[in-house]
């Protein structure tokens, strides 16, 4: 087959495996998981939207979270009480914070123009 044939199949496969890979629901971060698992059953959002929250920035709300867990004797990491941490802040309050080391950010799928084979 020709490279002018196999072009238009590659291209419409790409598109395709695009289209079934942002269909998918993104599976939960740590974070979210560890609070949906171990403190969303005692209290739900509306407990961080209280008048006299104790939240009151990045490291009060990293505090919050690990006095909460060692109160429920969960025992978590550091890298536990952080993740938790910055799921409550991107979901619910918006501190400022530290940027995730480089091995944790997110990394970036590559543009569909990258995959495709050049001319």
């Amino acid at each position: 087959m020709s490279l002018r044939r196999i072009r238009p199949t590659i291209a419409c496969a790409l598109l395709l495996l695009a289209g079934a890979a942002t269909a998918q629901p993104a599976a939960p971060s740590r974070g979210q998981a560890l609070y949906e698992l171990h403190c969303i059953g005692c209290h739900g959002t509306q407990m961080h939207w209280r008048d006299r929250r104790q939240a009151t920035d990045w490291p009060s709300l990293v505090g919050q979270v690990r006095l909460w867990q060692a109160n429920a004797l969960l025992n978590w990491s550091s890298d536990d009480v952080d993740a938790v941490a910055r799921y409550l802040n991107a979901t619910i309050y918006r501190f400022p914070q530290p940027p995730l080391p480089i091995g944790e950010r997110p990394r970036q799928a590559p543009s569909l123009a990258a995959l495709a084979p050049s001319p």
